[in-house]
């Protein structure tokens, strides 16, 4: 029998623990290893201790003890000393970033031989004292990288980090299920004066400035999902705005719910400001559904590549309730044709398949050129070293 070829994911969490980049990683973990990969999870525990997860397809999921967060970074040695022991076991370290805590691990392993693929989510925007401490170890990585990979063409042209190298930069955009709930939904909706928005109650989200548009769109509602410090904050200020009867607050909305609330929506709204929204997943979540978006034009972000201006919706200027409102009554004009086009915009770049696909040929493509003498190479068949005896029984 072939060797398998052998991938580790790096970074900081990993679902339940829930955000964009976690369920990117539980996609990947689940699609490669549904294609006879070996895909395992080195990560960060949101609690002060140590798991060890595995999984149905018998990937492994290594949790490790973590000391409370930084500027957002986990604080977790023990993933340290992980990588140390389990690195060389794998082919590949698929490192998401942004994780200063991995880029200290890989830093502090000796990896002669594994390819190292950047996953670059994003920029480090906010802490920009600390990118000062950050930035040599950064760029040691980014050195060291045999690729990187963006979430859209546009991140990769305009991240000032990634100019020096983008000769090993390939832009392979997010993508998702494309499941029975959202195949069949019909383009005409039954309540077109609704408006849906989710998201995390952080400052660059933007979300008061969707409530500041609905002064002008007296007939429309909201449908606001989410929960976070600004909670409080937006409530009040609905009232304030005298739109406190046109918004229904959601809170938290679990991944099962999502279908019926895009369901129940006309438009999807994201009124985020700053380049911290990367990519925008929530965006071809709603595309999926038929749902066209009105997003923000923002500078170095791929958000308003995601959603094609005029085609899949229409993008605005940040910071612009009235330029929302106007787009969201231009949509309803022509309702029909932005609806199919999103679905279409959906299926001709954001599913899950064609994801795991790019990612799939960027894996074969670096193992490739990594072998000496060449030699085909398969998910599960390729003879180029010898896997443990329990790495060979999970592609039994």
């Amino acid at each position: 029998m072939g060797r398998l070829l052998k991938i580790l994911q790096l970074g900081k969490f990993y679902p339940p623990d829930m955000g964009g980049i976690e369920r990117v990683m539980g996609d990947i973990l689940e699609g490669m290893n549904e294609r006879g990969f070996v895909c395992d999870v080195l990560c960060s525990h949101s609690k002060p201790k140590f798991a060890l997860d595995i999984t149905d397809s018998k990937a492994r999921i290594y949790r490790t003890k973590s000391f409370g967060k930084l500027a957002r970074t986990s604080i977790t040695p023990q993933m340290v000393y992980f990588l140390r022991k389990f690195a060389k076991s794998y082919d590949i370290i698929h490192v998401h970033l942004p994780d200063p805590m991995a880029n200290l691990a890989l830093l502090l392993t000796c990896l002669d031989s594994q390819i190292i693929i950047l996953h670059w989510h994003a920029d480090i925007t906010k802490q920009r004292y600390l990118l000062h401490l950050y930035k040599p170890l950064q760029t040691w990585l980014l050195k060291r990288a045999d690729a990187i990979i963006t979430t859209s063409p546009k991140y990769l042209e305009q991240s000032p980090f990634l100019q020096a190298y983008k000769h090993k930069c390939k832009a392979i955009p997010l993508g998702i299920s494309c499941t029975p709930d959202n195949v069949s939904r019909p383009f005409v909706q039954k309540d077109t004066k609704t408006l849906f928005a989710l998201g995390r109650f952080v400052s660059y989200k933007g979300f008061e400035y969707a409530l500041s548009a609905l002064r002008f769109l007296p007939s429309y509602r909201l449908l606001l999902g989410g929960d976070g410090p600004l909670e409080h904050d937006l409530k009040n200020l609905a009232k304030t705005l005298g739109v406190a009867s046109q918004v229904e607050f959601l809170g938290f909305v679990a991944d099962e719910e999502l279908p019926r609330f895009y369901k129940s929506s006309s438009i999807f709204l994201l009124p985020s400001i700053t380049k911290s929204e990367a990519f925008g997943l929530v965006q071809i979540e709603a595309m999926a559904h038929g749902l066209p978006v009105v997003s923000c034009a923002i500078a170095g972000s791929g958000v308003d590549w995601v959603n094609q201006n005029g085609v899949s919706g229409i993008v605005v200027p940040p910071k612009d309730p009235k330029a929302i409102a106007d787009a969201v009554l231009e949509i309803a004009k022509d309702y029909e044709r932005f609806s199919q086009n999103a679905r279409k915009r959906f299926l001709e770049h954001f599913t899950k398949n064609q994801m795991l696909d790019s990612l799939q040929n960027l894996y074969l493509e670096l193992m490739k050129n990594s072998i000496e003498g060449g030699g085909q190479i398969t998910s599960c068949g390729y003879n180029t070293r010898f896997l443990s005896s329990s790495y060979k029984a999970r592609c039994a």
